[in-house]
């Protein structure tokens, strides 16, 4: 199960149930896929395809939409 979070510019934000336990989130597009930390800072975990500027614009979304990723997380996870 993958419950997405939130669409935004052509990415899917979403979780992958009963992955590791550490906050993060991928994101996914036509383009590439990515994964990004979400403790204890946002950072990048791996990414396939996107550039550099792709991947600012992601980070930047997911700064925009943290406290959702987060809510979203505890109501999926808990914690």
């Amino acid at each position: 199960m993958s419950p997405t979070i939130f669409r935004e510019r052509g990415y899917r934000f979403f979780f992958f149930s009963k992955e590791e336990t550490r906050r993060h989130v991928h994101v996914i597009s036509g383009e590439g896929e990515a994964k990004f930390w979400l403790e204890p800072e946002i950072a990048l975990s791996k990414s396939h395809r996107y550039g550099r500027r792709q991947l600012n614009e992601i980070e930047r979304l997911i700064e925009a939409h943290y406290d959702e990723l987060l809510a979203a997380w505890e109501r999926h996870f808990g914690r």
